[in-house]
């Protein structure tokens, strides 16, 4: 038996884990596979340059670990985590360079935190912490932070908006929409990512509203009601969220 191509065998693994590798440098992406293929008892199935990249997949599929490095262009590993939803948040592994940030890892409840270059004994060890973690049936526990900024792709480039700069948000077909004050901007993150990690609040099933943007409230029959933003922008409100709305705003 190969006993360096065993994880199964010696972590006791039975079923094949779903990977993905979130780094923006190709070859430390390339090695790290190649080590985790060596292991074997993992499938790398996603394996991204960016945050973007890796969120859209993350909203997509289900992933049993994500090696995910911390120094990124753009977003970083930890805000990437404020930006997945809990139900699809897989169990982390920090990737990086810079041990420095070992304390804000672990402050974060990620299940471990791998310095480069990454060695196949130590990658062994990340295994049997996970295979511990799913025997003992515990979820992935994160402190996951409010929002610093909202992903958002204006053509081919990649724009960091501030949530206290939306005015609305609107989810149909195509996708979520940011109602920013100079048009609109489309986004991978969630209405409930959005809703729990920032001010902004539900008031019908496909739109969310910044309260320091609403100019007025128009209440309607049947227990309907309509926004009135500063910007000039009517949303619907349904019936459902009028109540909540209420209560926020204290009306």
């Amino acid at each position: 038996m190969d006993t360096n191509n065993d994880l199964s065998a010696e972590a006791g693994v039975r079923v094949m884990m779903r990977v993905m590798i979130v780094d923006d440098e190709p070859f430390a992406r390339q090695e790290l596979a190649m080590l985790l293929g060596e292991i074997g008892g993992c499938e790398v199935a996603a394996s991204c340059a960016d945050a973007i990249e890796a969120l859209k997949l993350l909203n997509s599929q289900i992933f049993d670990l994500l090696f995910l490095d911390i120094q990124m262009p753009v977003i970083d590993g930890f805000e990437l985590l404020s930006m997945i939803e809990p139900s699809r948040m897989p169990h982390v592994v920090f990737v990086t360079a810079y041990d420095e940030f070992a304390l804000k890892a672990f402050e974060e409840k990620t299940l471990d935190y791998l310095l480069k270059p990454v060695e196949k004994a130590r990658l062994k060890k990340t295994f049997a912490k996970f295979q511990d973690r799913v025997q003992q049936a515990q979820p992935p526990d994160h402190e996951v932070p409010e929002l610093q900024h909202i992903p958002c792709l204006c053509g081919n480039r990649v724009k960091l908006v501030q949530p206290a700069e939306v005015e609305a948000v609107r989810s149909d077909q195509s996708g979520v929409r940011l109602l920013l004050a100079e048009g609109e901007c489309f986004t991978e993150l969630t209405l409930k990512v959005l809703v729990e990690r920032t001010a902004l609040l539900r008031c019908h099933r496909q739109f969310l509203i910044n309260p320091d943007r609403i100019e007025a409230i128009q209440l309607l029959d049947q227990g309907l009601a309509e926004i009135r933003t500063r910007g000039g922008r009517t949303l619907p409100v349904s019936r459902r969220y009028l109540r909540q709305l209420r209560e926020r705003l204290g009306f």
